[in-house]
């Protein structure tokens, strides 16, 4: 007997989910329930695109083909099965983690639960995917090594910029416009207006990423500090992976952290125009504000920014914004004075 679509459902956006990002599977629970289904499914699509470009369970020479055939199922109405099944029976025996092998394995299923959606969801699941899939080829392309070696950086800011959107921002448009359809408060503003605030957003939020992870990424041969910045300071990628030229790469960083916090800014906005119900909306997108903030401020007074390991708030720190925002989440003005509380903090350390 073959199992039902719920079952499938619950195999996918709860023990697969899970086992590919654990963070995520809790930003979901905290998510309006009734965008949980398709936010789930997005983000697995997601996650096997980032599995395909960045696995150790496909070829190297073969993850730029498979992604762009991957990228087509969703550019398509009629879904290749054939060539999922390819994929599938393709993966190396002895790489990447079960869960990303077990994401893989299923994806005939997720493009079931896809072609179950309603017709707007669709459209906004494979608009995501196929743009989202352009940051995974821009890595591929970008960046040929795999190593702090053979590392590579983005040209210019501009590059750094279409990345952070391809990878994010289109992620915050996707959002406001899915939210949009169930939620009708959230459609009271102009919609326009909401998808630019929420792209600045997601690139506030990459941003961090990136800046966070600058000596990970370095070790795998990605540098997403713009190349010209790093030649006007006399530095090169490979210099990153000395701790002694963290102080002659603070000035760069400072200028890239005051955009990033310009583009979180523009999150807040975003955050101060969501209504007042349902209060899971605001606590999703205020616990990536919040924490990015105080993910900044360590990145600004860190000795060990180039050390390649995974640089993180604590624990506990996590734990009290969620605690102090779940508490105050009805009061905008408790939730201002402790937003520009943050704010204020990073800016100091940015300025000593």
């Amino acid at each position: 007997m073959a199992p039902s679509r719920d079952t499938i459902t619950t195999t996918l956006l709860r023990d697969i989910l899970r086992a590919v990002s654990r963070s995520f599977y809790l930003t979901l629970r905290i998510a309006p329930p009734a965008t949980r289904r398709t936010l789930g499914l997005a983000y697995l699509f997601c996650r096997a695109a980032d599995t395909i470009a960045d696995t150790a369970l496909l070829p190297r020479n073969d993850r730029l083909p498979q992604l762009g055939r991957y990228r087509e199922q969703f550019l398509q109405h009629a879904i290749q099965w054939d060539q999922l099944f390819s994929l599938a029976a393709g993966l190396q025996p002895d790489g990447g983690s079960p869960g990303e092998r077990a994401l893989l394995s299923r994806l005939s299923d997720c493009f079931h639960l896809l072609l179950a959606l309603p017709q707007p969801e669709q459209r906004l699941v494979r608009s995501l995917v196929t743009t989202l899939t352009n940051g995974m080829a821009m890595d591929l392309t970008s960046f040929p090594g795999d190593s702090a070696a053979t590392a590579r950086a983005l040209p210019t800011n501009k590059e750094t910029d279409q990345y952070c959107y391809f990878v994010a921002g289109c992620v915050g448009e996707f959002w406001t416009r899915l939210h949009r359809l169930h939620i009708p408060s959230m459609a009271a503003g102009p919609e326009e207006e909401q998808c630019r605030l929420a792209v600045r957003f997601g690139k506030g939020l990459q941003m961090t990423n990136l800046l966070k992870d600058l000596a990970v990424d370095l070790s795998r041969g990605r540098c997403y500090i713009p190349a010209d910045e790093l030649a006007a300071a006399g530095l090169s990628p490979a210099d990153l992976t000395r701790r002694d030229m963290l102080p002659r790469l603070r000035p760069i960083l400072r200028r890239l952290m005051h955009l990033t916090l310009d583009h979180l800014d523009e999150g807040w906005r975003y955050i101060e125009g969501l209504p007042a119900r349902p209060v899971r909306l605001r606590l999703a997108c205020l616990w990536p504000q919040l924490l990015a903030l105080k993910t900044l401020h360590l990145i600004a007074t860190t000795d060990r920014l180039l050390v390649p390991e995974p640089l993180k708030i604590s624990r506990a720190s996590v734990y009290r914004t969620m605690a102090v925002t779940t508490l105050g989440i009805r009061s905008q003005r408790l939730l201002n004075v402790y937003h520009a509380r943050l704010r204020r903090r990073l800016v100091d350390a940015l300025s000593a």
